[in-house]
């Protein structure tokens, strides 16, 4: 079984400025196909964001279930 990134290109660059060149050089079995660049930061999407405080309530319920007779056989009708 041979895996889609066993020729994946992987660099990390820290800019100085806000254009930065960048040069690659390809594998012979990258040339002629479309390739895919996406540049984000290492620790993007890993930051903890603060959790919202959650707002917790209880609320009582009463039923008068006196008189309730339970049947089976009604309750398991389809």
């Amino acid at each position: 079984m041979h895996s889609n990134f066993e020729s994946m290109i992987r660099t990390t660059i820290t800019p100085q400025k806000t254009i930065v060149n960048v040069s690659l050089s390809v594998p012979e079995n990258y040339i002629g196909k479309e390739l895919e660049v996406i540049a984000f930061t290492k620790k993007e999407g890993l930051e903890a964001e603060e959790p919202a405080e959650k707002k917790v309530s209880f609320a009582a319920l009463s039923i008068d279930t006196r008189g309730f007779k339970f049947n089976r056989d009604e309750a398991n009708e389809r």
